[in-house]
């Protein structure tokens, strides 16, 4: 039905209007999305940006799972913000000119993009120590929920490309994302923020 509705909207050649609380449909259909949020607009942009680039911290949430790391922020040099998040220190790129050092904010990282590995990372990625708590495969791939020494709870999707061992509840690894993989989002609800958004 969804891309039935997406060649008739081509073949017309007219704007469509389409409603949705779904956010896979919403993702699916659309070449412009509108999140709105208690009667008001939080984030107008195309799926891309709106899954990639969330404007806010309920923006990331509502559209599709993600881990939202609480940080403090240490410097800002152009458009990549240095942050203390998880007990470590890395660079984060920065959409927001408002956000400034020492302000509290939430670097925001998707279950895809984060690499798993049991020894520390090197090169140019951000990276967390973390406990596996819980594996549930899930088909294409296996979602390992993981404990932060800091408390903040991530969601990795590891799929059969990923050469690990095999993981185990206790374990401790390695969560860590390419630079560009990862947004610095201004610190909202903090009761959301302490654990994935699903």
């Amino acid at each position: 039905m969804q891309l039935e509705l997406k060649r008739i909207q081509r073949e017309v050649g007219i704007t469509f209007v389409f409603v949705t609380h779904d956010q896979e449909e919403a993702l699916t259909m659309s070449d412009r999305i509108a999140v709105m949020n208690a009667g008001r607009v939080e984030q107008i942009g195309t799926p891309e940006e709106i899954y990639h680039q969330p404007a806010t911290v309920f923006v990331a949430g509502f559209i599709g799972v993600a881990n939202l790391i609480p940080a403090a922020v240490v410097a800002v040099t152009g458009d990549l913000a240095t942050v203390d998040a998880a007990g470590h220190r890395f660079g984060v790129p920065v959409t927001d000119e408002s956000i400034r050092p020492s302000d509290s904010a939430v670097v925001m990282v998707r279950p895809e993009r984060l690499h798993i590995s049991i020894d520390r990372p090197t090169g140019d990625t951000a990276a967390v120590e973390a406990t596996v708590e819980a594996l549930v495969f899930q088909g294409p791939v296996l979602r390992a929920s993981l404990r932060t020494d800091a408390g903040t709870e991530l969601v990795a999707h590891i799929g059969p490309e990923d050469a690990l061992p095999m993981l185990r509840p206790g374990d401790r690894l390695w969560a860590s994302w390419d630079l560009d993989a990862a947004c610095l989002l201004r610190s909202g609800d903090t009761a959301a923020e302490t654990s994935p958004v699903s």
